[in-house]
């Protein structure tokens, strides 16, 4: 199946999360690490889900990563294909992968990051092939 772009509805940018959307319209994808352990975390929030502290940086990451499970939504309006994606910096993010075959997708298939469009906001960070 050929992807085909559909709607992606405009983020709604929190304070906690208005550096990363301001970032992403630079095509910078931002994560947060803990500053004492460096374990990066994925969703950006400003308290570390590891150890609850709130000393976290904001870095931008590579835009590398490994498709670790996906799923083709076939039956959609216009078919999507969802995944949750490993990133090189460790974390792993829910996206979509995007400008590919879904047939032709693969558990461990390497992707990298590209800025999909919105619907009158900021870019949302998608992932394709390698």
């Amino acid at each position: 199946m050929t992807y085909v772009q559909r709607p992606i509805p405009a983020p709604t940018p929190t304070p906690e999360t208005k550096e990363f959307w301001n970032a992403a319209a630079e095509g910078k994808l931002l994560l947060r690490r803990n500053r004492a352990t460096g374990e990066a975390h994925w969703y950006p929030r400003a308290l570390c889900p590891f150890t609850l502290s709130p000393d976290t940086e904001w870095f931008e990451a590579s835009g590398q990563g490994t498709i670790y499970s996906f799923s083709v939504m076939r039956r959609a309006e216009v078919p999507y294909a969802i995944a949750y994606v490993t990133l090189a910096e460790g974390p792993t993010m829910l996206t979509n992968i995007v400008n590919c075959d879904f047939d032709a997708l693969a558990i461990g298939q390497k992707v990298r990051l590209v800025f999909v469009p919105s619907e009158g906001g900021a870019p949302v960070p998608m992932f394709e092939p390698a």
